[in-house]
């Protein structure tokens, strides 16, 4: 379990982030924008994360952001769904999506697997500039309407965005879908489920032998983590008010699997820690920019060499984060 120091920590990040850093920021929309990015790609980075803790190498999480995205802007231009009822359905869309084609996939390892999961963003990308009378083509959707208010019994829960400034809703949205998730993220893994998942990497063969339904599982964990992925595009798709084709891309599902392992596969906050990092490294030194793919070349190399096991192995003596993702734990729960 997290030590003291360890939840001190917690707590103290949770005020900076939440009360420190927007009451600093408020007049400064560009650098609230890039920390909300920041969050919301920690999302989705967190379902190719929880890809991996089931052994398998996922680089295909951009197809289910571009259907997430997609669905959200078809049910909320089209339809006239509500933002709030347009994201989780947008996730569960992609869900439904990753099911399909997860059941055949699934069973395929390592280089096999990641092949084929590659090859889904640019598949997505296909699709959506192809079904011309649901997607608009290559000119994309335009003018979704930014999140509206929602009311309960007359008293007004969350404002509407176009009321208020936006760059503010946005991020302390995207703050609250990070902390969710990754509280999500931390309780699964230190379940029951969560130690079914970590011996479906460490044996399969084993697990099925002692009665474990591997392929319910595999499908069960690949839902979770397209789900990440359609509410992050969903996010996207209602920040930026449009959605392209081009709006994810191969490179995007490279930097999402990137993220998490630079913070660390073992860790369950690992994905937050990459993507900080290097989004934000390459954001604030705006000259390196040109050279994106070389050095994110460079780092993937130096991290299979001498930190194979990301950023957050390296601890210092006494601050045991609790954040390591052990099954062990979960044979009690």
């Amino acid at each position: 379990m997290p030590n003291q120091r360890s939840l001190i920590a917690v707590g103290v990040a949770l005020v900076i982030y939440l009360i420190v850093l927007p009451a600093l920021l408020a007049d400064k929309p560009y650098f609230l924008g890039v920390l909300t990015t920041a969050s919301v790609l920690s999302v989705i980075a967190a379902g190719v994360w929880l890809t991996f803790f089931i052994g398998r190498i996922n680089i295909g999480q951009g197809a289910f952001a571009l259907v997430g995205g997609y669905a959200a802007a078809i049910l909320m231009t089209k339809l006239g769904f509500s933002f709030w009822i347009a994201m989780p359905l947008a996730g569960l869309t992609a869900a439904l999506v990753s099911i399909v084609i997860g059941i055949p996939i699934l069973r395929l390892r390592g280089v096999y697997f990641a092949m084929i999961s590659l090859s889904l963003t640019e598949t997505a990308r296909l699709s959506a500039q192809s079904f011309r009378s649901v997607t608009e083509g290559a000119k994309g959707i335009v003018n979704i309407p930014l999140p509206g208010a929602v009311e309960i019994f007359g008293f007004t829960l969350i404002p509407d965005f176009s009321t208020v400034d936006k760059h503010l809703a946005f991020y302390f949205l995207a703050a609250i879908l990070l902390i969710a998730t990754f509280a999500a993220m931390y309780r699964l893994v230190n379940s029951r489920i969560g130690w079914l998942f970590k011996s479906l990497q460490q044996n399969e063969e084993l697990a099925s032998s002692v009665g474990v339904d591997i392929a319910r599982l595999r499908v069960i964990a690949y839902a979770i983590s397209s789900f990440l992925g359609g509410i992050g595009g969903a996010f996207f798709v209602a920040a930026q008010q449009s959605v392209y084709p081009a709006s994810f891309q191969i490179q995007d599902s490279i930097y999402f699997m990137l993220y998490t392992f630079l913070g660390g596969l073992g860790y369950v906050f690992g994905p937050i820690v990459g993507t900080f990092v290097l989004f934000l490294s390459f954001e604030f030194l705006h000259g390196l920019n040109e050279y994106q793919p070389l050095i994110y070349s460079i780092i993937m190399i130096a991290l299979m060499l001498w930190l194979p096991n990301g950023l957050l192995s390296i601890r210092l003596p006494g601050w045991g984060l609790g954040t390591k993702a052990n099954p062990e734990r979960a044979r009690g729960a």
